[in-house]
């Protein structure tokens, strides 16, 4: 199930960026350019997570920011270009989880989301699915055609990557990024064995494969060769 995230955000060059770089890590997006749109489409849309902007066209990011957490629990991360203690202090009263200054980093901004999607994952469905392999993760339980198959903690690190971006090329860099941490510094080759070891569990009974081989870029998860 891929997590939904709603960006109000007036700026339409961020909003291309952000829409890009979530949409490619496999979120769902939905986006709007001022607060009353924001409101409507989160309520017909129910987003896992919503970014929103502090400086907005009519009704500002605050008031946006307590109409959200007055309908629910949903993560809120404050974009604005605010960037005195006293404002962040107003932008987390106001009911946000976290706060990020304009400019930002890109990355530092998907690590973020990840953060709030994390605390709230026992709140959404926490089986990930794809072709007939099932992956629990408030159990950590892979299960394939009613086989229950054990994983170590990176194997199973390794498997929900691949099953939140399924059928997307992840690349080596990002696979090393995610699951062993950006300055990894151990043998080049780790990867290619855990992903033996985990295509042996996963293939034990004579199942189709699903990782496959992508030459010279990385791995990916789909159910075709």
């Amino acid at each position: 199930m891929k997590e939904r995230i709603l960006i109000i955000e007036d700026d339409e060059a961020i909003v291309r960026v952000l829409r890009r770089s979530l949409a490619y890590e496999g979120y769902t997006i939905d986006a709007a350019f001022d607060g009353e749109t924001g409101l409507t489409l989160a309520r017909d849309t129910h987003p896992d997570l919503v970014i929103l902007d502090w400086m907005l066209p009519g009704m500002d990011g605050l008031e946006v920011c307590e109409r959200l957490r007055g309908g629910g629990n949903i993560p809120i991360l404050m974009l604005t270009a605010k960037d005195t203690v006293q404002d962040r202090v107003h932008g987390l009263d106001a009911g946000a989880d976290d706060y990020m200054v304009k400019p930002f980093q890109l990355d530092e901004l998907l690590a973020r989301v990840r953060a709030l999607l994390r605390r709230t994952q026992p709140e959404r469905v926490p089986v990930l699915s794809f072709a007939d392999l099932n992956l629990d993760t408030s159990t950590r339980l892979a299960m394939r055609k009613g086989r229950s198959i054990s994983l170590t903690a990176k194997e199973y690190d390794l498997l929900e990557l691949f099953l939140r971006h399924p059928r997307q090329v992840l690349t080596r860099e990002m696979i090393f990024d995610r699951v062993w941490g950006y300055d990894f510094g151990g043998e080049s080759n780790v990867l290619d064995v855990y992903i033996r070891y985990l295509r042996q569990k996963l293939e034990l009974e004579g199942e189709q494969r699903l990782i496959h081989t992508a030459r010279g870029v990385g791995y990916v998860l789909r159910d075709t060769d």
